[in-house]
């Protein structure tokens, strides 16, 4: 017998709060939930829904909680389950940005914020690292494919760190390259996509605003941090919404909170246009998610099993761990005191030599940012 469209509420609302520590956190709490303890779906089903939403842009983790959440009790069910997800860590993230965008911020809040900024580009280091093994081997074994792979990697990498906001152009323009060699799809049904995206970059004000969130929903492929690139071209020098520090800041918020790290968009929303900005920019970034699964599960079979699809992603995938790696580019340059230097240093060491936590890092990092506030070490 289905769940109670309550029961899912709970639920879906006790995982958005504790799942800390990006998708495997919020895969594993799923799992726990419908296929171990309440046996809602079966494991091969499970295992289904995250290969399909591993194939879509956006969220992963968000897409497969509503995902599990439509197999229960369909598109209500959904709804119910993706919001509920989605608004612990939006809470968190809109109180936490409300105390380190004011006017007169406090000073430990400020050093807290600024060590835990420090570390976010060791983090963009080891989430592109540990997306490579799988990426290379879809790529296949021939000399030709894994040289285009390379090429790939490195023009992502190369837009994330100078073409900000165009990496979206580049991530396309790979994908949609390996289709066509692959001979899955015609030329012509690959055209008209950059004039709407060109078009639409044009715009100002909400309408950028909703460009960028957009951006971070439905165009961005291979993980949290590609929205790096994504977002801190528009809203740091473009539309100058905040500042290359205060940017920093909401990627830390982002990899801090609970839920998925696409709530960083609304750090960016509420530096633009406050509290309804920050509401704006969270419905545009994950109504995407939403529409692909209440509108595609049926058919996400099909989606597995499109040899365009596929194509696609062997062509945008190693362009976004590129990106990812890219973005560690821009974040280590938003650092702005030597005293955060060493801390990025004792995160890469942590995370990346050690092999420890990403939120213990972050959290280690941010404690390091009281103690420099406390002491009197510049912090803004």
């Amino acid at each position: 017998m289905p769940p109670r469209l309550t029961t899912i509420a709970g639920e879906w609302l006790r995982i958005g709060a504790v799942g800390f520590g990006g998708p495997p956190a919020h895969i594993a709490l799923l799992r726990r939930l419908c296929v171990e303890r309440r046996r809602w779906i079966s494991d091969h089903e499970f295992s289904d829904g995250i290969a399909a939403t591993n194939l879509l842009p956006g969220p992963a983790s968000t897409q497969l909680a509503i995902y599990c959440a439509w197999r229960l009790r369909g598109t209500v069910g959904a709804i119910i389950g993706g919001l509920c997800f989605i608004l612990p860590g939006l809470i968190a993230i809109l109180a936490l940005s409300v105390l380190l965008l004011a006017d007169e911020p406090n000073r430990l809040v400020l050093g807290a914020a600024a060590g835990a900024g420090a570390a976010v580009a060791a983090v963009a280091v080891h989430a592109a690292a540990g997306l490579v093994p799988a990426s290379w081997e879809r790529a296949g074994t021939g000399r030709a494919a894994r040289a285009r792979w390379l090429v790939y990697l490195v023009a992502g990498a190369v837009a994330a760190a100078v073409l900000g906001a165009w990496v979206v152009v580049v991530l396309l323009a790979a994908g949609l390259t390996e289709t066509l060699v692959r001979r899955a799809i015609r030329p012509d049904r690959a055209t008209g996509v950059m004039p709407i995206a060109l078009a639409m970059l044009t715009g100002g004000g909400l309408a950028s605003l909703c460009w960028v969130a957009f951006k971070v929903g439905a165009l961005s492929y291979g993980g949290g941090f590609v929205i790096v690139p994504l977002m801190q071209a528009d809203a740091v020098d473009e539309y100058q919404w905040m500042t290359g520090s205060q940017f920093l800041y909401a990627v830390a918020l982002g990899q801090i909170t609970p839920g998925p790290v696409t709530h960083t968009v609304a750090v960016v929303g509420y530096a633009a246009a406050g509290i309804g900005g920050a509401l704006l920019a969270a419905a545009v970034a994950f109504a995407p998610s939403f529409l692909f699964v209440t509108l595609g599960a049926r058919r996400f079979d099909q989606l597995r099993g499109s040899t365009a699809v596929q194509a696609f992603l062997t062509g945008a995938g190693p362009a976004a761990v590129g990106a990812i790696g890219g973005s560690a580019i821009v974040l280590g340059l938003a650092i702005t005191h030597l005293w955060q230097v060493g801390v990025l240093v004792a995160a890469s060491v942590w995370i990346l030599a050690l092999r420890r936590g990403v939120v213990t890092a972050l959290l280690g990092a941010a404690a390091l940012g009281l103690i420099a506030a406390t002491i009197g070490w510049p912090v803004t």
